[in-house]
């Protein structure tokens, strides 16, 4: 009797700086909670302001509206006799410190600042907050006046320290320090911690949940143990798209998960859980051994019970069962995630009213529109089940008037007041791709447009050969290199230019208020070898692909023609990859692999090599001399290493202009948050050297093995 307690996390959908509407978010959560029977409501990381405030972490407001807003959170009705875990920045003795705020019943019980901070990919936490780093250390934090006149509390404990119930004992890590290789809970749990929290504000990645499930798993599957992740989910205001995948587990095995991607802006999880299965797992003697040569922790003591006892506990109650953990194929990710960024970037910008795409006929920008069809289907699915959050912004978008009973029926209906593409061909462009694009609208309902632009791009040449007295051709027709690189560039920047001029203007034809956005298509693999025009249609509002190979743009392209039953998508997959900004005759027809003298697959694994591995033109070569020397000989190796390196390095300045897009390839080359590296590099001459080296010893070693 009395070891069975209801345990709630969530994942909310919170924007960086919408103090009220993230304060909201938060009280919704806590209601919906208690309403489960949960006595203890674990929240994402830094839940009050948003995670991705950034440089606004720096300010002395942000501080000053968290704790109003807290105040608000903990004197609410709905938020009493509940244990709660808030995430928000702290100051203390003038600096900076991510927390976790653990308050009942308008008492503020302690102040756990974060440990260790996340400092690499996206994160630069370092540069707002310093990591405690004072394990099992408590002092005393002076609370604001405007705290004191609601809970009566001068002073808290702030510091590394667990709470202690009438029944059992709990303790916070917070996002990072599950991936530390000593983690909290490994000393939390050899101190008879039994419950451990973690809020996160953990970003999507494809695969990344995989590594989420097992670090959470194995952490109590050795250790034992209740384990509650929490997680921020949407589009806060940056690249970033935080998936959610709220987890409660047990002892090694999972026992709730929430969404991975949702349009849902609170997602409460709970489960039943056992503590005495937790006491009973721990009955191990070596665990006993350690566990008496382990610092305990400081323990602030709390006046109420996790679980029920006598007569109050409900006997028709049972432990929540294991279950199988969800995990979505790469292709269902990219369907889902960037859908559901989307729509938040589209509902949070004022005076928007859809978007806007340059559609080609190429699988980039096919990809890119089946992704915005995504989302409408994802609209309408959360309409049908009656979200009352999507049905105002989707009237609102929409320019719907107020009290309006409009709810879109079909993705296409919806796809036809928000979504606006358009062709823009020249005479290089072929009736294949024109013929593609068009089919592609119709199937997903967007508002199409089918145009030329000879006209505009030979009124540019002819300025161009007014002024200066020459005239530049193709390649083809006998033209230099130089020329035929700017006849290209010509096409492509003012593709962008129209693009602007279509967004602001289409609505207004169409008698709607409000411009579009205009989406970029420009995959990770293209970036990354600078195969784009800088300012051209890549260049754009956002991109939701910007963080995506194009190998797995091809299998999500193949899942979506099945799973959304559009039969078109087919010839995208099997055409050739084609910018048709060169003339086409009976013996050229411009080829994008051609163009770059890699493979689309080959462009992945040297983004890795780059970035994951961090490795240089020296050490990706060494390592490419044994994963493809089946199939390649050392020189070929030894070229497509130099080409790679001498691509990436001239064309890194059009990293620094990128649209901002949806982050999810470890080794995207975006400049602005991801990739810092410099745009003007020198040549590699000294490991080149080397790599030549290395290729004359094996080609004599060779030659010498052949007259042995």
């Amino acid at each position: 009797m009395g070891h069975l307690a209801i345990l709630a996390t969530c994942s909310l959908n919170q924007w960086a700086l919408d103090f009220e509407g993230n304060a909201e978010r938060i009280i919704e959560s806590i209601r919906i909670s208690k309403k489960a029977g949960a006595s203890l409501r674990v929240g994402p990381e830094l839940e009050v302001t948003g995670y991705g405030c950034l440089d606004h972490f720096l300010e002395g407001d942000t501080y000053l509206h968290s704790w109003e807003m807290l105040v608000k959170i903990i004197s609410h009705d709905d938020c009493q006799d509940i244990l709660l875990d808030i995430g928000m920045p702290v100051g203390h003795k003038n600096v900076r410190y991510n927390c976790r705020i653990i308050a009942y019943n308008k008492k503020i019980l302690l102040i756990r600042p974060k440990l260790y901070l996340a400092n690499d990919g996206n994160y630069r936490e370092m540069r707002y907050f310093t990591g405690w780093g004072r394990v099992k250390y408590v002092e005393e934090y002076y609370l604001p006046r405007m705290v004191v006149e609601v809970t009566g509390q001068r002073k808290v404990p702030f510091g590394d320290a667990a709470i202690s119930t009438l029944d059992t004992c709990i303790a916070a890590e917070t996002c990072e320090e599950l991936f530390t290789p000593n983690s909290p809970h490994i000393g939390m749990s050899l101190d008879g911690i039994e419950i451990m929290t973690n809020s996160s504000g953990s970003h999507h990645e494809l695969r990344k949940l995989n590594t989420r499930i097992e670090l959470m798993t194995e952490a109590t599957k050795k250790c034992g143990g209740i384990y509650l992740y929490a997680n921020q989910q949407g589009c806060d205001g940056d690249r970033l798209y935080y998936d959610g995948s709220a987890i409660i587990g047990v002892n090694g095995r999972i026992v709730a998960q929430g969404s991975q991607f949702s349009l849902k802006d609170v997602e409460v999880v709970t489960a039943t859980v056992d503590l005495e299965e937790v006491r009973s797992y721990r009955f191990a003697p070596s665990r006993g051994q350690q566990a008496v040569q382990n610092t305990p922790y400081p323990r602030i003591e709390a006046d109420m019970s996790i679980s029920a006892e006598g007569s109050t506990v409900d006997l028709s109650i049972q432990p929540t069962k294991a279950i199988d953990v969800r995990f979505h194929t790469a292709e269902e990710e990219i369907a889902l995630g960037p859908a559901c960024w989307l729509w938040d970037y589209l509902r949070r910008c004022g005076g928007v009213s859809g978007y806007f795409l340059p559609l080609s006929g190429g699988i980039d920008s096919c990809a890119t529109a089946t992704i915005v069809h995504s989302m409408c289907r994802l609209v309408v699915e959360a309409c049908e089940a009656g979200s009352e959050q999507v049905i105002k912004d989707a009237r609102r978008i929409t320019g719907e008037p107020e009290g309006s009973t409009w709810v879109p029926k079909t993705p296409q209906e919806l796809a036809g007041r928000i979504f606006h593409t358009c062709f823009m061909g020249t005479k290089n462009s072929s009736k294949e791709t024109r013929q593609r694009a068009k089919e592609l609208a119709e199937a997903i309902g967007a508002y199409h447009v089918d145009l030329n632009m000879d006209t505009i791009v030979t009124s540019v040449r002819d300025l161009f050969a007014f002024v200066t007295g020459k005239k530049p051709v193709f390649q083809v027709h006998g033209g230099s290199k130089t020329e035929n690189l700017a006849l290209q560039n010509i096409q492509a920047r003012l593709r962008m230019v129209l693009a602007y001029l279509f967004a602001q203007l289409l609505p207004w034809v169409r008698g709607k208020q409000g411009g579009l956005l205009v989406l970029g298509s420009a995959n990770v693999d293209e970036c990354l070898r600078g195969y784009l025009t800088k300012y051209d249609c890549s260049s754009a509002d956002i991109n939701p692909i910007g963080g995506i190979s194009k190998t797995d743009l091809k299998l999500f392209i193949a899942y979506a023609r099945d799973k959304f039953e559009i039969p078109i998508l087919h010839d995208f997959l099997t055409a050739v990859p084609t910018a048709e900004l060169e003339p086409i005759t009976k013996e050229y027809v411009q080829s994008d692999e051609a163009d770059m003298g890699f493979t689309y697959d080959e462009l992945s694994v040297f983004g890795r090599l780059r970035k994951n591995d961090k490795l240089g033109p020296w050490g990706a070569f060494n390592k490419l001399l044994h994963e493809w020397g089946d199939h390649m000989s050392p020189r070929q190796i030894a070229t497509k290493t130099r080409n790679f390196f001498f691509y990436y390095a001239i064309n890194r300045h059009k990293q620094t202009v990128l649209t901002p897009s949806y982050h999810a390839e470890q080794y995207s080359p975006d400049d602005n948050r991801f990739d810092l590296r410099p745009f003007l590099y020198p040549a590699f001459s000294w490991p080149y050297k080397k790599i030549e080296e290395t290729v004359a010893a094996l080609a004599a070693r060779e030659k010498k093995d052949l007259f042995i």
